[in-house]
């Protein structure tokens, strides 16, 4: 049930045909976002505006294809957004890659480092930048006296702030510098009323990190870590993104957002038949 917690903003989310990103999509949409769906698979964006105007008949989305490594395709896709919707209030910047031949310091390749890098990190800096100055233009909330600024979202990662249990040293990196970025740039941006914060989840049953987990030892070496015994669904990564894209995060930035089934905070997981029974219902 929608509640109009995002009416009348416009929103971008890159990474928007699978996972967080379609799950978000749907959620900013039923929300009342007018939202641009962005992927480098523009099948999978079409699929996602398919379901969405099945769900909500109303709702303005648009599907675009775009490569966040690529500094023109960001620039196009802010720039559709406001010829399309008019202006750009939220910016969710959630499209990444895992690759399979990421591991440890000593067998990972140099055109694998650089791959993650310029999608993971370059990416996010091409969206904040090409956000920051839409935002810019966002008129002045009169009866507020602030201008109306903008909310950022990051997607990080868990290992952005401890060591992942199998070896993706790029991964890793990449999502520690979109952690201390984002940070960077919410001190810059504070006094104009632009907010930008991450959202790190934990492992999450996702097509990205299933694709990377795909044997059971590697599946059943990750659970042991979380304290919650299971992997973390899409729709509860887009919950925690929809607050910080509403007004209800007005006095949030700067802030990582762990949404990790306690797994960051875990020194060592609990042990016996109690922890190891399965969880009785998802979060709400």
């Amino acid at each position: 049930m929608s509640t109009g917690r995002l009416r009348n903003k416009v929103a971008i989310i890159t990474g928007a045909g699978s996972g967080i990103g379609l799950e978000s999509s749907i959620l900013f949409a039923q929300e009342g976002a007018n939202v641009l769906l962005v992927d480098i698979n523009i099948q999978a964006a079409q699929r996602a505006t398919e379901i969405i105007k099945r769900k909500y008949p109303d709702a303005k989305v648009i599907a675009i294809r775009a490569d966040v490594g690529k500094e023109a395709d960001v620039k196009a896709a802010v720039d559709t957004a406001i010829k399309e919707f008019g202006r750009l209030d939220i910016m969710f910047n959630n499209a990444g890659i895992m690759h399979p031949a990421d591991d440890n310091a000593l067998n990972t390749e140099e055109k694998i480092w650089d791959l993650t890098m310029q999608i993971n990190a370059k990416g996010v800096w091409w969206g904040s930048k090409y956000a920051i100055l839409a935002m810019r233009k966002n008129p002045t909330d009169e009866s507020k006296g602030l201008h109306t600024g903008g909310s950022i979202i990051n997607t990080a990662s868990f290992v952005a702030s401890m060591g992942a249990a199998t070896p993706q040293l790029a991964y890793t990196a990449s999502k520690g510098a979109v952690l201390a970025m984002t940070r960077e740039l919410a001190m810059i941006h504070a006094r104009e009323g632009i907010r930008l914060n991450t959202v790190s989840p934990g492992p999450l049953k996702t097509p990205l990190l299933m694709n990377f987990l795909d044997t059971p030892e590697k599946r059943d070496r990750r659970l042991v870590h979380l304290p919650m015994g299971r992997f973390g669904e899409a729709v509860e990564i887009a919950k925690a993104a929809l607050f910080l894209a509403s007004d209800e995060s007005s006095y949030t930035t700067g802030t990582d957002l762990k949404v990790d089934g306690g797994l960051t905070s875990a020194y060592v997981t609990p042990i016996g038949e109690q922890a190891l029974a399965p969880p009785t219902s998802l979060a709400g």
